[in-house]
């Protein structure tokens, strides 16, 4: 199917943003809007942004893929991925004017993009989101990274024998130890106190209420050989509230064999893109494969 691909510009908190729309010469009311994570602008590490609104667009779903402030061509001052859901609502809306057949729209993200689409509807609970496909989540901060610090690295450093070793040579400070371990239990602790609501929630958490409260299809990607995926993984199992999130049939998670976090090679990308492309065909237009 043939596409046309032009230029957007809107506004957000007075400034001014900048995409481009890859637009099918007829599409249905379902396309997707490409959130970017940072730092990085709309054409992504490899092409990969490009290569994917210029994939689904031959197969008619029309994609917008946009720059938020501070980032790429917009102008004011850059800011987190937590704080950029005006500019994804405001992307929203040039989109509708631009296209105005599409009623449902998709969020695809990568990495810190995709912690964004989630907190996007956790902050919104825009009605327009028809589906999120996310790929390598970001979950890092130092709570998360204590958490995973104390079970894998001090529980298995105390049974290592070289360890006792090097502790019995001198080779090992105990201040050094003992400062690191406490500060990894202080992160930790942290971490249950945003949990419990007794300080203002991580991000993380905003994340899982994001994908609670949305009830349609949900796609994750995660690459074989990326920490960031591995990351997601670990954090996810240790987490309650995440392992139930994540067993919900509405959730559809898929990996990329031997893939690493920006997804470099031709063959990993066009496999990015076909799993995109089949999941919005069943998933969200119905359409058997």
């Amino acid at each position: 199917m043939t596409y046309v691909e032009r230029a957007l510009t809107f506004e957000c908190g007075g400034e001014r943003l900048v995409g481009v729309l890859a637009e099918p010469v007829a599409h249905g009311d379902v396309g997707v809007v490409v959130v970017v994570g940072g730092p990085q602008y709309r054409v992504g590490s490899h092409r990969q942004f490009l290569l994917l609104g210029r994939r689904l667009a031959t197969e008619g779903i029309a994609v917008l893929r946009f720059d938020y402030r501070g980032m790429g061509d917009a102008t004011g001052i850059i800011r987190s991925f937590d704080d950029v859901s005006p500019d994804i609502g405001a992307a929203f809306d040039a989109f509708q004017a631009a296209c105005p057949t599409v009623r449902r729209i998709v969020l695809w993200g990568l990495c810190d993009a995709a912690s964004a689409a989630l907190i996007y509807y956790e902050t919104t609970r825009d009605t327009r989101v028809a589906g999120v496909a996310i790929l390598n989540p970001w979950v890092r901060s130092d709570a998360t990274m204590a958490k995973v610090h104390l079970k894998h690295y001090y529980s298995r450093r105390v049974l290592e024998r070289q360890f006792w070793h090097k502790l019995a040579r001198g080779g090992v400070s105990l201040a050094g130890a003992a400062r690191s371990l406490v500060g990894s239990i202080a992160a930790a602790s942290l971490r249950r106190r945003q949990r419990d609501g007794s300080i203002p929630a991580a991000f993380q958490d905003r994340m899982a209420r994001g994908l609670e409260a949305f009830h349609g299809p949900v796609l994750i990607v995660s690459s074989e050989n990326d920490l960031t995926a591995k990351e997601f993984v670990e954090f996810a199992r240790s987490e309650p509230n995440w392992r139930l999130l994540l067993a919900r049939k509405n959730v559809d998670r898929q990996d990329v064999c031997d893939a690493d976090h920006t997804f470099s090679t031709a063959r990993w990308r066009r496999e990015v893109e076909d799993r995109t492309l089949a999941w919005i065909r069943r998933a969200i237009l119905g359409r058997a494969q």
